[in-house]
């Protein structure tokens, strides 16, 4: 049989057999989560009191049965504590699950099979065949995640071989707050201290909080550059879902100590749901100062794919992260980042995958932050607006009948209300 060689940033459909090509190690994690993975492989790269050998590796690589017997042959039966982060349930994976869970007991082979989220699930854990203890404590640093959790869950795994003593419990992660390089204690005061410049407008940078608890900071720190560079102070601030109440209502505080001068949005879906006959959707929380709300995407493709691509964005990146927010108002300006470059991490034998920063995409979205912040604050008087319509070319075009102005009068009658509202307009 042919067998692929595994790549970064590919999940298979399991029509196709792959070897990852990994020996056998102490420890080994499997994840479904490739930030999880990347936060994983630096940790260990930066432990001297980690597990002795230490294998990575993505559940979307094990998809096929012929993978998943060999790299049980090969590999997993060898070692002595396997742990696999599943999301979705033992339904997701059944012949894995079955696989590993038979395999490793006739072994002698540790188990662990913790939920891919926050959420109990009993049969995972019934599959698993070490103490409760130690489940819960290995569950528990990867739902916090975080460098130090991510270090402390591998120093837990050494531990659990009878080698050194238990690190300290999972250190709680906020479901949302302020980032930024270098700041510790998440506060407002401490983004003015260190990075504003006072009378600067500021521009918030909402996304996910899995990007704090994986290596997955790469294009929100460029970001962050790219707006200081511009006389802009950055307000990034990572939330769990827009959807979390906690989540909410920590934006909240953080925009009312704060209140930003344009929003950029890194996180997919919509918030609010289609209005009947029209109606306008509510406001989001993103919407709670009146700034103007802008869609960055960080693209779950890799850029070579994107730019190969007549289409550009997968379906599945169309979907999430350009009309479902079109729902809640945003305007889209482009992607940021790609999915995919990876590096190959000796130390673990496992093909990273990372969100990797575009930097003429990332200059792109700051101009674009910097010309709207400096247009919010001139005076309305001195703006300058054109409004660009459409003019369709069939016999019964007319001006602007795709956006419901498809009569003259009723193109003169905006051009009056921007005219009395004391804009300059050309005709």
């Amino acid at each position: 049989m042919h067998l692929l060689q595994a790549q970064a940033g590919e999940v298979t459909d399991g029509t196709e057999p792959v070897d990852l090509g990994q020996s056998p190690a102490e420890v080994i994690v499997i994840s479904a989560a490739d930030t999880e993975i990347a936060g994983l492989s630096e940790a260990y790269g930066n432990l001297d009191d980690g597990p002795k050998t230490l294998r990575l590796a993505s559940l979307g690589h094990l998809a096929h049965p012929f993978t998943i017997d060999k790299y049980l042959d090969d590999t997993a039966t060898k070692a002595k504590l396997v742990i696999i982060r599943a999301l979705g349930g033992a339904a997701y994976w059944p012949y894995g699950m079955e696989q590993f869970s038979i395999r490793l007991r006739a072994a002698g082979v540790a188990l662990a099979v913790l939920p891919g989220d926050d959420k109990p699930d009993a049969e995972l854990r019934n599959l698993s065949t070490i103490s409760d203890e130690d489940y819960d404590a290995l569950w528990a640093y990867l739902v916090e995640g975080g460098p130090e959790n991510c270090g402390n869950f591998l120093r837990y795994a050494r531990h659990m071989l009878g080698k050194g003593v238990a690190p300290m419990a999972a250190k709680t992660l906020l479901r949302a707050g302020v980032y930024a390089p270098n700041i510790t204690d998440g506060s407002v005061a401490a983004l003015r201290e260190s990075l504003w410049v006072e009378g600067q407008p500021a521009v918030a940078l909402v996304f996910y909080r899995a990007l704090v608890q994986g290596a997955g900071l790469h294009p929100i720190n460029r970001l962050i550059k790219a707006l200081s560079r511009r006389g802009l102070n950055p307000l990034p601030v990572f939330v769990a879902s827009l959807k979390d109440p906690l989540s909410v209502a920590t934006l909240q505080s953080i925009f009312e100590q704060a209140p930003p001068a344009i929003v950029l949005n890194g996180t997919s879906f919509a918030v609010s749901a289609p209005q009947q006959g029209g109606a306008q959707n509510p406001p989001t929380p993103l919407d709670a100062t009146g700034a103007p709300v802008f869609q960055v995407v960080f693209s779950a493709g890799t850029e070579a794919a994107w730019e190969e691509s007549t289409a550009g964005f997968s379906a599945r990146d169309i979907a999430m992260n350009v009309s479902l927010p079109e729902l809640d108002g945003r305007v889209l300006t482009r992607a940021v980042s790609f999915k995919g470059e990876a590096y190959f991490d000796e130390a673990t034998e496992c093909l990273i995958t990372a969100y990797r920063s575009h930097g003429e995409r990332i200059g792109f979205v700051a101009d674009l932050a910097a010309n709207w912040a400096k247009l919010g604050s001139t005076p309305e008087a001195k703006r300058k607006v054109a409004l660009v319509l459409a003019n369709y070319p069939n016999k019964d075009g007319r001006l602007a009948n795709g956006v419901g102005l498809d009569t003259p009068a009723a193109t003169v009658g905006v051009l009056k209300a921007f005219k009395g509202a004391g804009y300059h307009t050309h005709n």
